[in-house]
């Protein structure tokens, strides 16, 4: 693909939001010119300013009839990124963990053919996740289960839990993402769905960025999250194996 042609696909970033009045522009103002087309906020009936402030900003913003959860936000986002003819999507958390900044060059691994997928990857080091401020269990937990998936998935990712993610339209065409939760297990569904197709998926480097402003799933939630990663990473082997289940079928059919 030449250098034109690449310039020419059209990168939409899109932003599952829930009460992100007091990250969403700051995490806008990081986003370096030129590196997207749109930006596309998908609002699930957030209490605060989310959706006035974003109009203010001049972005164009999906308001929830009720609330869908993340995975149900996700599904609206990536049908309206692809009906605007969207080449590349960034899925980019508004909560301001995730650097902004990056976008250009995780997109540039997408343009030049190199992966599919791409992850942005916090766990660059056991020192730097906790100077950063990710609590100690959450390093502990999240070390462990990727280390799992990995030896399931075949692939050597630092990790799969990020809240920054890149994909090739293709990816989003083929993958049967309607299939999955409509909640916070919809991530781990939609990466063994894209490895199961044979996309390449990959990560790259991301400082760790945890505040108070920053969305977190509490222990609770995070225990019921990786019974979902690894109950996700069980259909993967079965069906693997011969076992069909919808999820892994091609979108549309």
């Amino acid at each position: 693909m030449s250098g034109a042609a690449q310039e020419q696909q059209k990168v939409i970033v899109v932003m599952p939001a829930y009460n992100a009045e007091k990250t969403l522009e700051v995490t806008l103002g990081d986003l370096p010119a030129g590196s997207y087309h749109e930006v596309l906020i998908g609002d699930d009936c957030s209490k605060d300013g989310t959706v006035a402030l974003a109009e203010r900003l001049g972005l164009a913003v999906m308001v929830t009839p009720q609330n869908l959860g993340y995975g149900g936000n996700q599904k609206m986002l990536y049908r309206e990124a692809l009906a605007r003819g969207a080449d590349i999507v960034v899925m980019l958390h508004p909560d301001y963990q995730y650097d902004p900044k990056l976008v250009p060059h995780y997109v540039g691994f997408l343009r030049e053919g190199v992966c599919d997928v791409i992850l942005g990857n916090r766990i660059r080091s056991r020192r730097e996740a906790l100077k950063g401020g990710m609590p100690a269990w959450k390093y502990l937990s999240n070390r462990l289960l990727t280390i799992m998936l990995n030896l399931v998935y075949g692939t050597n990712l630092g990790e799969f839990h990020s809240g920054f993610r890149a994909y090739r339209r293709e990816v989003l065409e083929k993958v049967d993402f309607e299939a999955n939760s409509d909640a916070f297990g919809f991530d781990a569904q939609f990466l063994a769905q894209a490895i199961r197709h044979g996309f390449v998926v990959a990560d790259g480097p991301m400082p760790v960025k945890y505040f108070k402003e920053a969305s977190s799933i509490a222990f609770i939630p995070s225990v019921r999250y990786g019974l979902i990663n690894l109950k996700a990473a069980a259909m993967f082997t079965l069906s693997k194996l011969g076992v069909p289940f919808r999820m892994f079928r091609p979108r549309g059919k």
